[in-house]
């Protein structure tokens, strides 16, 4: 195994969705962080996935919400969304978002 140096780089960022960027920063089997870029007025569809997901915003405005409740989040917020919940993300603002999955994604990395 070797120590992999990952940059926040727009050019390399996926479109899943209209509104929404994506860049797999690093991964191993058991954790993933994933950047996210979301511009204002986007509404990400409700979902859920097994895996837990600890949320970062690292500026703007976020709104999630789940059957566990409403959460509004700021520049320098966190919060867990624990495994198997459904959940719907909209940004209030452009927004940017460290997030950490466990285990990690399948679906979202990278493939050979």
């Amino acid at each position: 195994m070797t120590i992999e140096l990952s940059h926040p780089n727009d050019a390399i960022m996926t479109d899943p969705e209209p509104g929404l960027r994506r860049q797999v920063m690093s991964f191993t089997p058991g954790m993933m962080l994933v950047r996210h870029k979301m511009v204002k007025g986007w509404v990400g569809a409700k979902h859920q996935h097994p895996h837990e997901q600890m949320v970062y915003v690292v500026s703007g405005r976020i709104i999630l919400e789940s059957p566990l409740g409403k959460v509004e989040a700021a520049t320098g917020d966190s919060f867990i969304v624990p495994g198997n919940t459904d959940h719907q993300a909209h940004a209030l603002e452009d927004s940017e978002v460290l997030d950490v999955f466990t285990p990690y994604r399948e679906d979202y990395a990278p493939k050979p």
